[in-house]
């Protein structure tokens, strides 16, 4: 039995509770810090009800070194998993400040608790954002980076902090984990997507317009009338955006071979995580509705700036050096997202 205690920064949040869970039914002890900003602290009972495990919580923020050093004086920490960052990619862009200042700050004083604390094992939460304007594809993990908003730089800033603090520290190690696209939701219904306010990810959107759908016309809201697919000219099948989307499960899963490789190796190592297939805007709605029977309203509307056509990983590396590969398929994603709705609309009376 594994005995390892493993702090989650941002452990409440989408990504974050799902690792958690993998973390807890595989054996490892989890100590959560989250600070509530894109979360909810009945999103902690959930995971105890899933795993029937206790967890350690504390609300508090990883920007804070003396939050931090009251983590690692109470808990032998052996090794941290850093998710907690702000993400939305339009606001870092009218809010740059504010990105800098909160993601750059919260792995400083992370990496300098510690490396006070002896704890020299960190799995890293970046991004495809990373590789910017894509300029090939499928992309490979030592493709040229770049980075076309404040959000996907302040994450190839951190994964150049990173590499520094293995430089001059031998013994630390650093997984970084490059995202694609994350959608779906734990099969029991109980966790998954559902951000604070208007969401920045397709598939929430697509949740609150199919249960928006299925209201009254008279009682439905007009933020959720239906999905805007920016743009329908790309080169591609039908011509809107194709992404690489990937079951949060799968990339969960990612987290617990990410923390052997930790444990085995020294220095910075990066790895994509997604399923190195991609699906169009079109694809992913015209899934939901058919696995699920439901409608989901959309309207064409001009493309976005900065967004290109596709994007999709090269996922070789991580299957050769982690034993990585996806197991589910974009059904999987949109039939378990849909149940996730249908629960909390039970639970909470709406999804929004």
């Amino acid at each position: 039995m594994i005995y390892i205690k493993v702090l989650v920064t941002g452990g409440l949040g989408y990504i974050g509770s799902h690792t958690c869970v993998e973390l807890l039914n595989n054996g490892y002890e989890v100590v959560i810090v989250d600070n509530l900003y894109n979360s909810t602290i009945d999103v902690l009972q959930r995971i105890e009800k899933i795993t029937g495990k206790k967890v350690d919580f504390y609300d508090f923020d990883v920007c804070s070194y003396e939050a931090m050093d009251t983590v690692f004086s109470e808990n032998k920490i052996e090794a941290v998993i850093h998710f907690a960052a702000y993400k939305a990619v339009g606001e870092s862009v009218k809010e740059p400040i504010k990105y800098y200042q909160n993601n750059l700050l919260a792995t400083l004083n992370l990496c300098k608790v510690m490396l006070k604390y002896n704890c020299q094992r960190l799995i890293f939460s970046s991004s495809a954002t990373v590789y910017g304007k894509v300029r090939s594809l499928p992309i490979k993990e030592d493709a040229p980076l770049s980075t076309t908003n404040p959000y996907g730089t302040t994450k190839l800033m951190n994964e150049e902090i990173l590499a520094d603090i293995c430089k001059a520290n031998p013994n630390f190690s650093v997984v970084v984990l490059r995202y694609f696209n994350p959608i779906g939701a734990h099969k029991s219904g109980l966790l998954g997507e559902n951000p604070k306010g208007i969401p920045n990810n397709l598939m929430p959107y697509i949740m609150r317009v199919a249960a928006n759908n299925e209201r009254e016309e008279k009682e439905q809201v007009a933020e959720y009338k239906y999905v805007k697919v920016f743009g329908d000219s790309y080169d591609t099948l039908d011509g809107t955006g194709v992404r690489d989307y990937i079951h949060v499960v799968d990339l969960a899963r990612g987290h617990l071979l990410a923390m052997e490789k930790c444990f085995n190796s020294l220095g910075i190592d990066f790895y994509n995580l997604g399923t190195g297939k991609g699906y169009s805007v079109l694809d992913l709605i015209n899934t939901y509705e058919k696995v699920n029977n439901v409608k989901v309203p959309y309207k064409i509307v001009a493309k976005r700036d900065g967004d290109i056509a596709a994007c999709y990983a090269d996922t070789n590396k991580a299957f050769k050096e982690l034993g990585f590969k996806a197991l589910y398929g974009i059904d999987d994603m949109c039939r378990d997202s849909y149940l996730y709705q249908k629960n909390y609309i039970k639970e909470h009376g709406e999804i929004f």
